[in-house]
């Protein structure tokens, strides 16, 4: 007869001593495994909670490791939950912003134009342009990768500025 009373942890007495044994080395799991920060005790004591809530459907032999899982996937959502916040953290908003749709439009239409523009250059002009405005590369190390001189590198930099001057009007 004492074995169906074991089957059910939702004795309170059974459940009492499942929480005495069983506690102390789930709280050291999980603050061994994920640290203080986290709140171990509070995860511990939330698997117990669920332990309880779902007392019918879980075995006395299994309680175990029950509570280890559901502490891990716990501490592994706070985890998850900790990293979504500072990737949002990271991203600024703005503080102020001019975009009216006729400011939207005149910026469209100002790409548009300097896109046209820089596909007009000479190849040697265009290769040199991008090279150093949009990734930052000097005269001498365009020079040394296009196998010129970096008099030449400035030369057809020059000319490029001045034929985007001109088509653009505005640069």
């Amino acid at each position: 007869m004492p074995t169906s009373l074991h089957e059910n942890i939702c004795n309170e007495g059974l459940f009492s001593k499942i929480f005495k044994k069983h506690y102390q080395s789930l709280h050291a799991y999980l603050y061994y495994k994920f640290g203080d920060y986290l709140n171990p005790e509070d995860k511990a004591q939330e698997a117990f909670t669920k332990l309880w809530q779902n007392c019918g459907k879980v075995k006395p032999e299994k309680a175990k490791s029950y509570l280890f899982t559901i502490g891990n996937n716990m501490m592994l959502n706070e985890v998850k939950h900790h990293k979504v916040v500072l990737q949002h953290r990271q991203i600024k908003p703005k503080s102020h912003t001019n975009e009216n749709p006729e400011f939207l439009m005149q910026e469209q239409e100002y790409l548009q134009k300097l896109q046209r523009a820089i596909a007009n250059l000479t190849e040697s002009e265009r290769t040199a342009f991008l090279m150093n405005r949009i990734e930052g590369k000097r005269h001498k190390e365009i020079a040394e990768i296009l196998g010129i001189s970096s008099k030449a590198v400035e030369k057809r930099i020059y000319r490029a500025l001045s034929k985007l001057r001109e088509e653009i009007h505005e640069l």
